[in-house]
């Protein structure tokens, strides 16, 4: 998996979840932060060579301070725009090949990559999805008669799941994508650029289910304290074994 590279997206303030550092720095129970554990994760699956880009923003020197061996890409209008805009950056610092990229606040078991593989060696365009809920305030999903995306928003009615910020755009799709991100406006999400490239210009994602496996992405206290909840660890030279929930 040398050819893969990915990004997180780590520049925003993160005010709902009210932490003084930003908040891929917010600290696990395990003793990792959020960022650690995504980090290791790739590095864990994917290979300790695997290109690694973060973009900060808020507070950014920190960040860098504490991860100094990646990749940075800089949003310096963080306060004013969103991931559309941060992943534009991002993807405007990739070489010629598909990009993996997940939003920094996602807690996630690393079978979720192991479980993405076979999409990522077919260079398929994808969104990993969550079809066990469908909340009211997350990205939700439908598909059209040859089960790709359809729409990808949190508008969407009827929802098939959830996505859960880990998605992939192969090398031939990453082009029109990138066009899309430089229309969004400030204010949207990258999902809003997926779905425009996906209805003006066919773009086709796939829904991966990643059900069976943890994945939080941490707005809000009770959110951490369910990535709490999990644990984990990831033997050397293997995958990880299933995750244990806490009690209540």
């Amino acid at each position: 998996m040398s050819t893969v590279q990915t990004v997180i997206l780590a520049a925003g303030l993160g005010t709902r979840l009210g932490r003084a550092l930003p908040k891929p720095l917010t600290v696990l129970r395990d003793g990792r932060t959020i960022l650690q554990q995504q980090v290791g994760n790739l590095r864990a699956v994917l290979g300790e060579r695997v290109p690694i880009t973060a973009v900060v923003g808020f507070k950014a020197p920190i960040i860098m301070e504490a991860e100094p061996t990646l990749l940075f890409a800089y949003n310096e209008k963080y306060d004013t725009t969103n991931t559309s805009k941060s992943l534009l950056r991002a993807l405007g610092t990739t070489q010629d090949g598909g990009v993996l990229w997940m939003n920094g606040d996602v807690v996630f078991d690393p079978r979720i990559l192991e479980h993405v593989l076979p999409s990522l060696l077919a260079d398929q365009s994808f969104v990993c999805v969550n079809t066990e809920t469908v909340a009211d305030e997350e990205i939700k999903y439908t598909v059209d008669g040859e089960g790709f995306i359809r729409q990808l928003s949190k508008t969407v009615v009827g929802g098939l799941g959830e996505a859960v910020g880990i998605n992939y755009v192969s090398a031939a799709d990453k082009p029109v994508l990138v066009e899309h991100l430089r229309a969004c406006a400030d204010t949207d999400y990258f999902e809003r650029a997926m779905e425009t490239a996906i209805a003006e210009r066919g773009l086709r994602f796939l829904p991966v289910d990643i059900s069976r496996y943890a994945a939080v992405e941490v707005d809000f206290e009770d959110d951490l304290l369910r990535a709490d909840g999990l644990e984990w660890s990831i033997p050397l030279g293997g995958m990880a074994p299933e995750p244990e929930r806490s009690a209540g």
